[in-house]
């Protein structure tokens, strides 16, 4: 059962039987949350974004009480081609050529089977390495060390 659909800012027409029955638009943040999820799964992937922009996310994500898993995802979308840039924050000790594969292998899975486009490109920028402890370390030494005020 094949369509004639293109996605995005752009209008999918066709239907099974090869006629026209209407158009299905899909927007750009609809890839994006797609990709953000894929990457998010993988295996090595400690965050999703920067770190102003995790930050901003993250204080978001409390007030609202959800998350946004296109935060760090950015799209272009053609008709029929779309191109995804990631900032990621890889786990201490994984192997950042191996988790960059698995990323795109994930994310053009995804995104090709939600959408029917094809993934030409996903360019990947390893903005930082999470180092396990180093987070529960900073509580403890502020619960510990000489506080200001209390």
């Amino acid at each position: 059962m094949a369509t004639n659909e293109s996605v995005s800012g752009t209008k999918l027409e066709g239907g099974a039987t090869g006629g026209t029955r209407g158009t299905t638009t899909i927007a750009d943040n609809v890839v994006s949350t797609i990709a953000g999820i894929a990457v998010r799964e993988t295996d090595g992937v400690y965050s999703v974004g920067k770190g102003a922009s995790r930050a901003l996310g993250a204080v978001k994500d409390r007030v609202s009480r959800s998350s946004d898993p296109g935060r760090g995802v950015k799209v272009e979308v053609g008709e029929k081609q779309t191109a995804i840039d990631l900032d990621i924050v890889v786990e201490y000790g994984a192997t950042i050529v191996e988790t960059a594969r698995t990323i795109r292998t994930n994310v053009t899975e995804a995104v090709q089977t939600m959408t029917g486009l094809e993934v030409v490109e996903i360019n990947i920028n390893v903005t930082d390495v999470h180092v396990p402890g180093d987070d529960d370390e900073d509580e403890d030494q502020d619960e510990t060390s000489g506080k200001r005020v209390r």
